[in-house]
């Protein structure tokens, strides 16, 4: 059985020297001013048509505003964000968006539609990992500046190239890749025919409550108030904290040297739960947690290794002694509590089965393989109980640790074997997800739609097409059906290991109030109040 990791100091993952220079600065700070321990190393970059990490959203999210967002308590409820109106025409290809007149960047000058449209023909025309939820509706760079136009100041008008769903269409457009940017910003600081790029992955222009002051890669980022976004709060300046080790947030949160601590896992919170000194945020998140296997790999390529993987895991220990606070066990790609989602546990360990699948791939002595994951905890206490595991059926895995961004760019460049990584939903509707698990048109180096499928290199025709008929279907109660049946063939004939669903905490000094976390994995900074 693998437990916890036990720490023998705190601080052994912070730089003394970036402590230090800290303290003074944590133990001094007024009500206007948030201090956060959060793991910053997955974030790539802050520009929101590229970024497409958890973290990173959630910060990009306070920066930028979208034409339209999702309820806080609701999210399959859709409100207007910058747009005060929206029609769709009796084809449903033409969508018309009128824009908040008084809206304004965070420099002062007025926000307008031209500025809507350069922003998702930039999505399109840069074409960064996320673009794909855009290009679903039609869009190449050749066509884009005619499908989205702005035919005045305060109009957008969107053309798909097929007829759309309303709600499906702006679902996608709550996504973080629905951004709305400062078109001038973006082309004042454009290096070649990068539309900004390079500049805005660590820098802003938005029109968000917020405006970034400050990222340095795996250290820290530093958020400014924006004065000119109607909803800006009462805490002028936050900062957030790269610290990687749970124990080490916990000993800040409880000296008072950090407001909120992010990342604590069951052996931080169970010491919490009854303190009043603090308060626990807690809500069930749009992600799942898995291994998924590179099918370009010889030795990943059978489906019966596939199975094999999925059998040899041992779900209910992992759950019960690694992360019973944190997460809980879900085997399908729709996390619960989204609609359709498939609650099944299909898979629990079985050691002989697993071993039969192997044998029959022709692996009866199993094989070496290498599994990339995140060097943070729960990952690396996981990563340990999965080596165990698949030892067990014959499988020898070497352990390869790095920081979550590093991981996730190995993956997109498809240079993993097996991987441990977390994914989110981008937008509340099933095909967020279906999309990214199922769909891979184009399985080469060049292909345009970069999905989790494709990261895999694995392909599936008839998996696809039940996606693409799924996410078609105008008939609410067929639709569903449809992405039940959908999730059963996934579970049984994908290279996706889905094992967890994580619940997302914030561990708040009692001092703090108005902490929002949502299933979407966003929260409003703005509401935050410290007495």
């Amino acid at each position: 059985m693998v437990t916890r990791r036990q720490f023998v100091t705190g601080f052994s993952a912070i730089p003394a020297l970036s402590y230090l220079k800290f303290d003074s600065v944590f133990a001094a700070t007024p009500a206007s001013i948030l201090v956060m321990a959060i793991q910053l190393d997955i974030i790539t970059s802050l520009d929101p048509h590229e970024s497409f990490e958890s973290v990173g959203s959630e910060i990009t999210g306070n920066m930028y505003q979208q034409l339209v967002k999702p309820k806080l308590a609701s999210p399959d409820e859709i409100e207007g964000d910058l747009a005060l109106s929206w029609t769709a025409s009796d084809d449903k290809k033409t969508f018309t968006f009128k824009l908040d007149p008084k809206a304004k960047w965070a420099d002062g000058k007025p926000l307008t539609a031209e500025d809507a449209a350069f922003s998702l023909q930039r999505v399109v025309k840069l074409d960064k990992s996320p673009a794909y939820i855009i290009n679903q509706f039609g869009y190449t760079k050749d066509n884009v500046e005619k499908m989205i136009t702005a035919p005045d100041a305060e109009t957008l008008v969107i053309t798909t190239a097929e007829p759309a769903s309303e709600s499906f269409l702006l679902y996608c457009l709550t996504a973080n890749v629905g951004s709305i940017v400062q078109k001038s910003a973006c082309l004042a600081n454009q290096a070649g025919e990068d539309l900004g790029n390079a500049w805005l992955k660590k820098n802003s222009a938005g029109s968000g409550a917020f405006k970034l002051r400050d990222w340095k890669v795996s250290e820290s980022v530093i958020l400014e108030s924006n004065k000119n976004n109607p909803h800006a709060g009462n805490i002028q300046r936050i900062i957030m904290r790269h610290i990687i080790d749970p124990s080490a947030q916990l000993l800040m949160l409880q000296k008072g040297d950090i407001d909120i601590a992010r990342n604590l896992t069951t052996e931080q919170l169970r010491p919490l739960m009854n303190d009043k000194n603090f308060t626990l945020v807690r809500k069930g998140i749009a992600g799942t947690y898995m291994l998924s296997a590179n099918t370009a790999h010889p030795n990943l390529a059978k489906p019966q290794v596939w199975q094999a993987l999925k059998w040899a895991v041992d779900y209910e220990n992992i759950q019960q002694h690694i992360v019973p606070l944190t997460h809980k066990i879900h085997q399908s790609f729709l996390p619960e509590g989204f609609p359709a989602a498939v609650n099944t546990i299909m898979y629990k360990r079985d050691v002989a089965k697993a071993k039969a699948l192997l044998a029959e791939a022709g692996f009866p002595n199993g094989f070496e393989i290498t599994l990339d994951h995140y060097s943070a905890s729960p990952s690396s206490d996981i990563v340990q109980a999965l080596q165990s595991n698949l030892a067990e059926v014959g499988i020898k895995v070497t352990l390869l640790a790095a920081e979550s961004r590093q991981v996730l760019t190995k993956m997109r460049a498809r240079q993993q074997q097996l991987a441990l990584t977390q994914w989110g939903a981008d937008y509340f509707d099933p095909n967020s997800n279906a999309e990214a698990f199922c769909s891979n048109p184009d399985n080469t180096d060049a292909a345009k739609s970069r999905t989790l499928a494709w990261r895999c290199s694995w392909q599936d025709k008839s998996i696809s097409d039940l996606s693409t008929k799924a996410m078609k279907e105008s008939d609410p109660a067929t639709r569903i059906k449809l992405y039940e049946e959908l999730q059963t063939k996934h579970m049984e004939n994908s290279p996706f290991i889905i094992m967890l669903q994580p619940t997302m905490t914030a561990a708040c000094r009692n001092v703090i109030s108005g902490v929002v976390l949502t299933v979407m994995s966003t929260s409003p900074y703005e509401k935050v109040v410290k007495a």
